[in-house]
């Protein structure tokens, strides 16, 4: 077998993410999800690669439009669906939090606002999505810190992490 740079290039690459797929390995393969909110979640938005709906899509137009990922604007906006959420804000001051069913606090959130917006959506019976929760060592801790502190059901996918304020006890999904 002849060894190109391409060749190697791609098993370099897959050596640089061991790391991370070490620090997940527990939640993988043989454990399943055993809630069946989050079962339908992790199959209903985030295996699913296009939009389950047309005809709503504000959410993903303004997610694209502010740089956010292809793929993160696809779940995003199924999460929505799937949730039956109408309403929805992205960055938004503590008082404009009021009547929304879904925040998403993008990077330009620094991580004292995150636990005060994590405070407020809990108050509200809101979901709060944080992007980018593991960005960096400071904010990959102010999100464990909020989970840690977080009543109900807390869902970190790597891409985002998805706080929601509902009925259902404190569980918490790495997945």
């Amino acid at each position: 077998m002849k060894i190109t740079g391409r060749n190697i290039k791609r098993r370099l690459y897959g050596l640089s993410q061991l790391p991370n797929n070490i620090k997940r390995a527990r939640f993988w393969r043989g454990h399943g999800v055993h809630s069946p909110f989050v079962y339908k979640i992790v199959r209903e938005v985030f295996m699913v690669s296009t939009l389950k709906s047309n005809e709503e899509t504000s959410l993903a137009r303004e997610l694209h439009t502010i740089g956010i990922a292809k793929r993160r604007v696809i779940e995003l906006q199924n999460l929505m669906e799937h949730c039956h959420y109408s309403t929805y804000g992205i960055d938004c001051a503590l008082e404009q939090m009021e009547g929304k069913e879904m925040v998403i606090a993008t990077l330009q959130c620094d991580n004292d606002t995150l636990k005060a917006m994590a405070e407020k959506a809990t108050e509200l019976h809101t979901t709060l999505c944080i992007l980018s929760p593991s960005y960096d060592r400071n904010r990959n801790l102010a999100c464990k810190a909020i989970v840690e502190n977080h009543p109900c059901t807390s869902i970190d996918n790597r891409g985002y992490l998805l706080l929601f304020n509902n009925h259902l006890p404190k569980q918490v999904f790495e997945l």
